[in-house]
């Protein structure tokens, strides 16, 4: 890891607040790019904020944003995001065969449109960086405004976990073995 978390003991006023503030809620925990961004306490806490919005207060059912989160996970081959998400995945009721497909880069199999949407959606903003107008009325059409609005904002903030954990190369807990990359 190039920087880790701060040192708990050395932590200003600020720095506690916000720990504790995230710990508090319904993570029940500090660690992954949360930890690294208590470095800027700010920012931790208003992007815990949106990550709390996108995992717990958004309109797409867990299954659909865990299935956008793993699809992000394997787009920016981010093992630390992969790791804490495929369980949770799994547990909302994603298929271990859409979740193995997706580790493997084989096409997933998706038993119907709302995740096909979820998973083109995701790729194109991920890969593309936009939606053709094609995949736009599909995802308008078959999500709806409010969803994906919500799936555009979480492939965003998921976007940043990513590019936090790649920079900072940020490890699996001790004793996990990657699963993506092999390492």
């Amino acid at each position: 890891m190039r920087l880790g978390p701060p040192d708990p003991t050395s932590f200003d006023d600020e720095q506690r607040r916000v720990h504790d503030l995230i710990a508090s809620g319904p993570r029940g925990r500090v660690r992954g790019p949360l930890a690294i961004w208590l470095h800027r306490p700010a920012l931790a806490e208003a992007a815990q904020k949106l990550g709390a919005y996108c995992r717990y207060g958004s309109s797409l059912e867990p299954r659909l944003s865990e299935l956008a989160i793993l699809t992000m996970a394997t787009v920016w081959q981010s093992e630390f995001e992969w790791w804490a998400h495929k369980p949770i995945a799994l547990k909302a009721g994603l298929g271990a065969d859409i979740v193995e497909a997706l580790r493997s880069g084989a096409p997933p199999a998706f038993p119907d449109r709302e995740t096909e949407t979820v998973h083109a959606v995701t790729i194109a903003l991920s890969t593309q960086r936009r939606l053709t107008d094609a995949l736009y009325a599909q995802a308008d059409a078959v999500l709806g405004p409010d969803r994906l609005v919500d799936l555009v904002g979480l492939c965003g903030y998921y976007t940043l976990i990513s590019m936090t954990l790649n920079a900072f190369e940020v490890p699996l807990p001790e004793g996990e073995r990657a699963e993506l990359t092999g390492l």
